[in-house]
């Protein structure tokens, strides 16, 4: 059956190397002050960005592969485009072959957004709205689009059944959502079960900004399976609590980008 969904209206499909995440997508945060990728520290199996409150941002999906795809985007376990408490099965953005689209807020109608900001966790929209257990984590759920199954070859043989090549792949799908619930709910019940006289400083959420424009129009899409091919998961903090945690070295410098020129200006020093 088709359902009606959101897909972003770009002119023109790009390619972005892959640098992040998954086969079919890739998932990215940006600064929407500086207009660069945040960078991604892998520890313990996960992926975490460092945001600082009051920064703006977007997040960035890029279809890795040549058909189109539907990304149905979670931010602190809210979907971005209804405002539902967010499920895989519930609406999304449809990608074109190797198109990438920044989302820059929670959608707010086909014309606008309320832009995302990073934010203390009683200023998140997911705090406003009387869910703030998921705060911290942005999620995509990537579908692959339904296409007519090929004739059946001549030289089948009898008893063999149509399509079992497909269940299996489903299958396997199936069992790939349940895990990423449990690792985010793991995340979660490590966070709440710090001392009271070793907590770090309030956790980051994400704000409902000022209204952007950011037009989209509808498309139909239909699903290949009723569960996700794919599901990329980022946490997010402030970078001290990320310091704190052992996430980011202490070696690490803080900032976001190499700097060309490190050292202060001076003159050649004489020998020793």
């Amino acid at each position: 059956m088709k359902r009606l969904l959101l897909a972003v209206l770009a002119a023109v499909a790009t390619f972005v190397p892959p640098a992040l995440a998954g086969t079919l997508a890739d998932l990215h945060v940006l600064s929407r002050s500086t207009g660069q990728r945040l960078p991604v520290y892998a520890h313990g199996g996960k992926l975490y960005i460092a945001g600082q409150p009051g920064e703006r941002y977007s997040v960035q999906v890029v279809n890795r592969s040549g058909r189109r795809i539907l990304a149905v985007v979670s931010v602190d376990g809210i979907n971005v485009v209804s405002g539902e408490t967010a499920a895989p099965d519930q609406t999304g953005y449809v990608f074109a072959p190797w198109q990438s689209y920044d989302i820059m807020g929670w959608r707010k109608n086909a014309d606008e957004v309320a832009a995302f900001y990073f934010t203390a966790l009683p200023d998140s929209y997911a705090a406003r709205t009387g869910r703030p257990a998921n705060v911290g984590v942005i999620g995509v759920a990537v579908f692959r689009e339904w296409s007519p199954p090929r004739p059946r070859p001549h030289s089948q043989p009898r008893g063999t059944p149509e399509g079992a090549a497909s269940e299996d792949r489903a299958e396997a799908h199936r069992a790939e959502a349940p895990a990423a619930a449990d690792a985010a709910a793991n995340e979660m019940r490590a966070q709440e079960s710090v001392p009271g006289s070793a907590r770090m400083p309030e956790k980051l959420g994400t704000g409902h900004g000022e209204r952007t424009r950011s037009a989209v129009t509808f498309t139909d899409f239909r699903r290949a399976s009723e569960q996700p091919n794919e599901v990329i998961t980022l946490y997010y903090d402030r970078y001290e609590n990320l310091l704190a945690r052992g996430i980011i070295p202490a070696t690490a410098p803080h900032h976001a980008h190499p700097v060309p020129f490190p050292r202060a200006v001076g003159f050649v020093p004489d020998p020793r």
